[in-house]
């Protein structure tokens, strides 16, 4: 199974919110036709109609390939539509908290599946998705789903659906974190004297920057820290509070992820 083979047979997009969206940008813009793509959305947006694509029309009998990219509370009432979907349909999530079986057992035992977790910084093609399929899917596969979440950032692949829930606390809702972190930033900033306007703008442009650097460059992010701290410096007496190994930042973001993590497999049981 190739992007010929998806080009051919059709891709169908369930649900087409912020996620799905940025990732239908990316396909079209990728070279994929929009005649080959259908949308199932109950509310599609302008953009959405507005790009070709079928939307809401009849599905065709055998798709390459369904991305579920509806919310977890929709999956009850969204699966039963697509099982009866040809027995060689591909079928890729990025709903969070779903699991492989739970798919099987609405789909077919038979059937490939590959769950992912995204996340939003996709809408900008900054993206990172972690994947893992189920013992149906092969190679080919894997790597064409790969290609086609590429359009949207970086892919990972895990070693066990264990995994996923570490993933969902780190990156996937990670984002939400550094946006806290831009927030306390500025906060910070203006205490010290900076106008509210100045001090976002610096915050903004300060992690927007050392996340580039420090995936850009070949040094760890340990060393780059290492490489800024002039002894007795500004920045050493700043690090002495944020590495403060009760009060700081190593005990405070290990809970954050922990809390994140142990939800996830709470809503993995549920």
């Amino acid at each position: 199974m190739d992007m010929k083979d998806v080009a051919e047979r059709g891709l169908v997009l369930l649900g087409c919110g912020k996620m799905g969206s940025a990732m239908l940008a990316g396909w079209l813009k990728g070279g994929l036709p929009n005649t080959s793509v259908w949308v199932i959305d109950p509310f599609p947006s302008d953009w959405v109609q507005a790009q070709g694509v079928h939307v809401n029309a009849d599905l065709p009998a055998n798709p390459a390939l369904v991305l579920i990219a509806v919310k977890p509370q929709m999956m009850g009432e969204a699966l039963p539509t697509l099982a009866a979907m040809g027995s060689d349909t591909l079928f890729v999530s990025v709903a969070a908290g779903t699991s492989l079986a739970t798919y099987e057992a609405a789909l077919g035992a038979d059937s490939a599946i590959i769950r992912c977790m995204p996340n939003t910084p996709a809408a900008v093609g900054q993206g990172i998705t972690a994947l893992i399929g189920n013992a149906n899917v092969s190679e080919d596969q894997l790597a064409l789903s790969e290609a086609l979440l590429q359009a949207v950032g970086q892919t990972v692949r895990l070693e066990s659906e264990d995994q996923m829930d570490a993933v969902t606390a780190l990156s996937g809702s990670g984002p939400a974190y550094v946006f806290h972190m831009i927030e306390c930033l500025a906060a910070a900033g203006e205490a010290e004297g900076l106008s509210p306007e100045l001090a976002m703008k610096l915050a903004q442009a300060t992690v927007a920057g050392a996340g580039a650097l420090a995936e850009g460059a070949d040094e760890t992010p340990a060393q780059l820290r290492v490489n800024v701290t002039s002894p007795n410096g500004t920045t050493q007496a700043g690090l002495e509070v944020l590495m403060d190994e009760n009060a700081g930042l190593p005990s405070l973001v290990r809970a954050t992820v922990k809390a994140a993590a142990d939800r996830s497999r709470e809503l993995g049981r549920d």
